[in-house]
């Protein structure tokens, strides 16, 4: 297959001669820019017009998704029975209903679908699960998840859509959030219930994963939103930076927080190995959120902040890309790998490697982007003739013996995110 090479050169820098020569220089230079375009015309015919990358093909990757989601849709028995997981060596799907936090991802994976192939059928799938996730808003926000839940479905579906009634949903589920906001201590309640190690209600918990939610706060600021949701979104993000990391950059699963005081008590894992030790899918939560943060912020200290949660988490790799499910298990390497860490942070890597300036650690943050989806999109991970899922060997809650090399819905949803970022950035060059 003929493959063609990224580019690592802007478009102003090929156009920049035609600003510096005569006239005889800019037809000249016009003729060779013709020239250029012209044969990578051609050899885009001669791929039909897939999109390859190192070898990679996207095209071919993103379609066995489409295949997956349609032998996953055929047998699910309701529109609010939603898949979450598929335990090792099963074949069919765990159904949860609406309210389980994994609820977005099906609708969001939908959505994805639709945008990749444009095809009206994916569209009114997506759509009609999208709409089965609408009764969220209708009661207090039982926990932070909201985000994901709502965010992942109805928020690509009001991106590609314009649907009105998706954005009025996005407006409520970003006010609800907010309610779980403590001034004192400037993040938003992860758990108003009772879980382990966090003594509720004396103690405010913030766990990692709620970074990610912070996109509907950012989103919803700019879409008609109260703009104090900006404020509290960049507030948990500063006070996560604060009191979230260890000084080596790796971040604690939980901090508890004095509700009163607003002052952090300690540092906890609850899906991790131990308090100290570095679990996978909570980093890469981490490396995303920032990520983000920074992209709706643009504020340089989120950057920074990001490529150092990502440093460490590259450092210690193995030299497949795919994480054990925690960093320091002992049982390394006979631990439990996570691809949903691993499509987390592939995904991520992908947005930041456009906003870093320096152009060599940014095309590493490239290249590693595309070793993770290449390992990904192998027999070794793809679940194929397997199950019906797009991904084997994610675990959920290895504490817990909970989802443990299982195929997990927030892999797939995170994995087909990254296909599309790398095909558009891929046919832009």
């Amino acid at each position: 297959m003929l493959k063609i090479k990224r580019v690592h050169k802007s478009f102003s820098c090929c156009c920049s001669p035609l600003q510096r020569r005569g006239v005889g220089g800019e037809v000249r230079s016009i003729k060779i820019i013709v020239l250029y375009f012209s044969i990578l015309l051609l050899l885009a015919g001669t791929q039909s017009c897939k999109t390859v990358t190192g070898t990679l093909n996207v095209d071919k990757e993103l379609a066995y998704c489409l295949q997956q989601v349609s032998k996953t849709l055929q047998p699910i028995p309701t529109d609010r029975s939603l898949p979450r997981c598929i335990a090792s060596g099963q074949k069919e799907w765990r159904y949860v209903d609406y309210r389980d936090w994994t609820s977005g991802f099906w609708p969001g994976i939908l959505w994805y679908a639709y945008e990749f192939s444009n095809q009206d059928k994916w569209k009114a799938a997506a759509d009609r699960y999208s709409r089965s996730l609408f009764p969220l808003i209708d009661s207090s926000a039982i926990d932070h998840d909201i985000g994901f839940q709502l965010y992942c479905s109805v928020g690509n579906g009001y991106r590609l859509t314009k649907d009105e009634a998706y954005k009025a949903v996005l407006l409520r589920a970003a006010d609800s959030l907010a309610t779980l906001y403590n001034p004192k201590v400037g993040t938003i309640l992860s758990w108003p219930r009772e879980v382990p190690g966090v003594d509720w209600p004396l103690r405010h918990n913030t766990i990692m994963d709620n970074m990610i939610n912070l996109e509907l706060l950012f989103w919803t600021a700019q879409n008609g939103g109260d703009q104090k949701l900006y404020d509290i979104a960049v507030s948990h993000a500063a006070v996560t930076m604060k009191n979230h990391f260890r000084p080596d950059f790796t971040s604690y699963h939980v901090v508890v927080y004095d509700t009163a005081t607003g002052k952090k008590v300690k540092g906890i894992t609850h899906q991790g190995l131990n308090d100290s030790s570095m679990w996978a899918r909570g980093q890469a939560w981490a490396i995303y959120g920032y990520t983000m943060v920074y992209r709706e912020t643009k504020d340089l200290q989120f950057l920074d902040f990001a490529q150092k949660v990502t440093d460490v988490y590259l450092d210690r790799l193995p030299e497949d890309m795919i994480p054990y499910w925690d960093f320091d298990d002992p049982a390394i390497p006979n631990a439990p790998r996570d691809a949903s860490a691993a499509s987390v942070v592939a995904s991520a890597l992908l947005e930041l490697s456009g906003f870093v300036e320096d152009k060599e650690k940014a095309k590493m943050y490239y290249d590693k982007a595309v070793a993770m989806l290449t390992e990904l999109s192998s027999e070794r991970y793809q679940s194929r003739e397997v199950n019906d899922a797009f991904l084997l060997h994610s675990t959920g809650h290895k504490p817990n013996s909970g989802e443990v090399d299982a195929s997990i819905i927030y892999a797939d949803y995170y994995y087909i995110e990254a296909l599309l970022r790398l095909k558009k950035m891929a046919d832009t060059l």
